[in-house]
């Protein structure tokens, strides 16, 4: 049994509900879509204290389960009107396990600025945030550590966030206690502030107990075995996620000057300086750390700290959809320039990938050349200001490609394509054309497999698949950086589910449970006004083929739509 939180922000009075069994097996983004159909919201101003902001850990939080301690938080998007849930990993998961509570929401707003103090004696306290506000993360953080000192997880919002900047995401400390680890897409910083929320702060105990520890442990143990046994987990825990930088560029598809290209060099010719291989190799050289685990107990350890000619830590992490839209998206070749920006932009809270679209969107109007790293300084002191200028272009990429007039803003419904041209990652393009987050690689990414000669409903059915497995990932606290050995191995995480909750859920549970998310999902985007016309890709992806390959996009919204209903269908939900 573990605790839930509904924390009234207007009254600062917290009522206490109990879960046990299969309700917290139902957490994370199928607790948060759930909660957003059931109370109405999909004609609520996202950024009115009605929006509630949720924050969901898995059923194992709290242990050393291998990458199972991401933390969830939702609500109805201020930057796409529609459902939103965005994940990340660092220790609040984890703390919020070992204090026994599956999750806490947000309601109301608050008249001041405060910090929610959580300890693991005592009462829930609204401490005043004065003392931190208008302040970068890592400034900020350091104060809060030096209050309550380093055995605490902290969830925190930056100045960007403050003023309501839709590309503000919400940063929790990692295991060094850096405010690095950022849910970062939807503007869900946006609506923390909108509560007058500046951080909540956990303590950090033991493992919580379990039906039967004794047998979850030994999941555990197995679990973990399957991850050193398989060759694409180890491959991601030597190179991080930068390899993916190498295939996609291999592949023609990774995202150069405003997806105007899709191949930084030609692998057969040059080394790319963007991938995983040279970051890791000039990484070691350095002194900088080429594995590091994101959250407690996982052992691919895909992150890195990335360091300097001289030895000295610029960013952790340096990760690939960094890489691609800060990066290659804006004319960059080096990645200790994308390490710098990648710095700045932790420090301010806000989603990367966002932030990389809309600068080269400025690009594409003639702002600056591609490639001034000067000018993307520039953007971000404007940004972190919080002046006229910075305001604008913080409300995201959709915003600022309406605001110049542009044609080719890689976008679906308001929120900025991911590191995937779907010209060429034709899967993980369906997954974000289909999905109710927004243009979201994490819904749905299958890039690794042969596309020649498959048509739109072969490929779609592919993109169902691993939606429903990566919903079901997100609804139990796991990352899909796993999927490799989760998904091959689903009698194992229900056996461990039962062990750890006493539940006799059946081997259909986990794709049950991911189909159940997506379909909660569409219709509260339904609800709020969305159509199959939200689904389509940018007229450019059609009208331009892409460099080097020569592909342009094939597959539409009418198409993929009449297969997802059929997918739906035939699966009995």
């Amino acid at each position: 049994m573990r605790k839930y939180l509904n924390i009234d922000l207007n009254t600062q009075t917290i009522e206490t509900e109990k879960l046990e069994g299969e309700a917290l097996a139902r957490a994370g983004r199928y607790h948060i879509v759930k909660t957003l159909v059931d109370s109405g919201m999909v004609d609520k101003d996202p950024l009115s204290p009605e929006n509630p902001l949720i924050f969901s850990a898995g059923p194992f939080a709290g242990t050393n389960f291998s990458n199972a301690n991401r933390i969830s938080i939702g609500c109805k998007s201020p930057l796409t009107g529609g459902v939103k849930e965005s994940n990340a990993g660092g220790t609040f998961a984890f703390a919020m396990g070992q204090l026994e509570i599956a999750g806490l929401t947000l309601n109301g707003a608050g008249d001041d600025w405060v910090i929610i103090r959580i300890p693991k004696d005592g009462e829930i306290s609204f401490e005043p945030a004065d003392d931190v506000m208008g302040m970068g993360l890592f400034e900020s953080a350091a104060k809060l550590h030096e209050k309550y000192g380093d055995k605490v997880s902290i969830g925190m919002i930056g100045p960007v966030a403050e003023y309501g900047g839709l590309i503000a995401g919400i940063a929790f400390s990692d295991q060094e206690n850096r405010p690095v680890r950022l849910a970062a897409r939807g503007g869900v910083g946006a609506v923390m502030a909108s509560k007058k929320v500046k951080a909540i702060i956990v303590d950090k105990h033991k493992m919580p107990p379990f039906h039967d520890r004794k047998k979850l442990m030994g999941s555990i143990k197995g679990y973990t075995a399957k991850l050193g046994d398989d060759l694409a987990i180890q491959s991601l825990g030597r190179n991080g996620t930068a390899q993916v930088a190498d295939l996609i560029n291999h592949m023609g598809g990774i995202p150069v000057r405003n997806f105007s290209g899709g191949q930084v060099v030609d692998p057969t010719q040059d080394t790319l300086k963007m991938g995983g291989d040279f970051i890791r190799e000039q990484n070691t050289e350095r002194g900088g750390e080429t594995k590091h685990a994101c959250m407690p107990g996982c052992m691919i350890q895909c992150s890195n700290v990335y360091a300097d000619e001289d030895g000295n830590e610029v960013v952790s992490p340096l990760e690939y959809e960094t890489i691609g839209l800060l990066g290659t998206n804006c004319g960059l070749t080096e990645p200790d320039e994308v390490a710098a920006l990648n710095w700045i932009a932790n420090d301010l809270g806000i989603d990367t990938i966002e932030t990389g679209a809309m600068i080269a969107l400025l690009m594409e109007a003639g702002e600056a050349e591609f490639g001034d790293l000067k000018f993307m300084e520039g953007v971000l002191a404007d940004i972190r200001q919080g002046n006229e200028r910075g305001q604008l272009l913080a409300h995201g990429t959709a915003y600022i490609g309406d605001h110049y007039g542009l044609k080719r803003v890689p976008v679906i419904k308001k929120q900025a394509i991911s590191a995937y041209d779907p010209r060429v990652i034709e899967v993980t393009g369906i997954s974000m054309m289909l999905t109710a987050q927004g243009a979201d690689h994490t819904t749905g990414n299958l890039f690794n497999v042969e596309t020649k000669g498959k048509s739109t409903e072969e490929l779609t059915k592919s993109s169902m698949e691993v939606q429903a497995l990566c919903a079901a990932a997100d609804s139990l606290g796991l990352c899909v950086f796993g999927r490799s050995v989760t998904n091959i191995n689903l009698d194992l995480i229900i056996t461990a589910l039962n062990d750890a909750l006493g539940t006799e859920l059946d081997d259909d549970f986990y794709v049950r449970l991911g189909t159940e998310t997506l379909v909660l999902e569409s219709q509260f985007n339904t609800a709020a006004g969305f159509t199959e016309e939200d689904d389509k890709l940018p007229d450019f992806f059609y009208d331009e083929p892409l460099a080097p390959m020569n592909k342009s996009a094939r597959h539409h919204s009418a198409e993929v739509n009449q297969v997802r209903r059929d997918w739906i269908a035939e699966h009995a939900i």
